[in-house]
């Protein structure tokens, strides 16, 4: 390995000369991207367009949560779709050569644009233009959840039937996985969540983690835009209202805690002329043409499994096998997160 960590920049220099010689034109360099907390992005310059590399974190992976073959296939499959994606290049199995990365990995085009993550990063926008580019990603949203999976070739992707009850599951044995220590708030939000569980109303394509800093923004100060839709790791098929409780999560997470808003930031700010979440479920009502239900399962849903991702971050960290800024102050966001679950629930 070279000096960015779990990923060989000779080696995808290589592998790249080989396998896609009409993107090779130099050595390449390569940076971890901040802001993931999950899967590994890197930036990579010096082939003929700016590339990105997604892999697993190092150490302690959980397969099911960084699957790189599920999240190339969906942003594949949507190509050409309502929903704006990064062009793809290839998925590799390194696990065996060991070239590049030891692990599966992905490598796609790097969209133009940018992340807004932090509230200073609104300066460059409009108060209107921060509401358009807030209207633009819910429409998004909507359009995501309208897309027929068959039609895309996504058919198979995962079992609406049940879903809602097997992310439970699936969450709980994430948690088992990752268990270091006692989380008790933890534990009755999970126990909460298969009390009154909804009758899921709508089947579609569940991109499990939106959010406005899984976007790329382009554009100027009056007329921003969504280029492309990141982090795809945990899409599935299931009830897309589940997409809708992690956005509202995310939305108004400086609601939350002060210890939040350093270590899971957002550029939300409604004196900067992000709309409402109230107001967006409209935008989205209207874009879906339905109506909404009382998402306060599906808000509670997000908290648990938000909590659940940070115990599995802090659970890498103790260890010693991940990378990134923050990491060191996740342990200590799960359990009141986890209170906050009980609290909408």
């Amino acid at each position: 390995m070279t000096e960015v960590p779990g990923l060989n920049v000779a080696g995808l220099t290589a592998w790249l000369a080989a396998t896609h010689p009409e993107l090779a034109a130099a050595e390449l360099s390569a940076t971890v991207i901040a802001g993931g907390r999950s899967n590994l992005t890197y930036a990579v310059d010096g082939a003929r367009m700016p590339l990105i590399v997604r892999r697993p974190p190092l150490g302690h992976v959980l397969s099911s949560a960084h699957d790189m073959r599920r999240e190339h296939r969906v942003i594949s499959a949507l190509a050409g779709s309502a929903v704006p994606v990064p062009r793809t290049v290839d998925v590799v199995d390194d696990a065996e050569d060991g070239l590049v990365t030891g692990t599966v990995f992905f490598v796609m085009e790097r969209s133009p644009g940018r992340v807004l993550a932090r509230p200073q990063q609104n300066s460059a926008y409009s108060a209107e233009g921060l509401r358009l580019l807030s209207v633009d990603l819910v429409r998004i949203l909507a359009d995501l959840h309208a897309v027929d999976p068959a039609s895309v070739g996504l058919g198979d992707f995962g079992r609406p039937d049940g879903y809602l009850a097997r992310q439970l599951s699936t969450w709980r044995r994430q948690l088992d996985a990752s268990r270091s220590r006692d989380t008790p708030a933890l534990d009755r939000l999970q126990d909460s969540l298969a009390d009154g569980m909804p009758e899921a109303r709508r089947a579609g394509i569940v991109h499990g983690d939106f959010r406005l800093d899984n976007a790329l923004v382009e554009g100027g100060p009056d007329d921003p835009r969504i280029s492309a839709i990141l982090d795809w790791e945990m899409a599935t098929l299931g009830d897309p209202f589940v997409d809708l409780g992690i956005f509202a999560l995310y939305w108004e997470i400086a609601n939350l805690p002060a210890d939040f808003a350093g270590a899971v930031p957002s550029a939300v700010d409604p004196a900067a002329g992000y709309p409402t979440f109230d107001e967006l479920v409209e935008v989205y009502a209207q874009r879906a043409g339905i109506g909404i239900p009382d998402l306060r399962w599906y808000r509670a849903f997000a908290a648990y499994k938000l909590a659940v991702i940070l115990e599995g971050i802090h659970y890498r960290y103790q260890a010693g096998d991940t990378v990134g800024e923050g990491f060191d102050r996740m342990g200590g966001l799960v359990e009141p997160l986890a209170g906050m679950g009980l609290e909408v629930r």
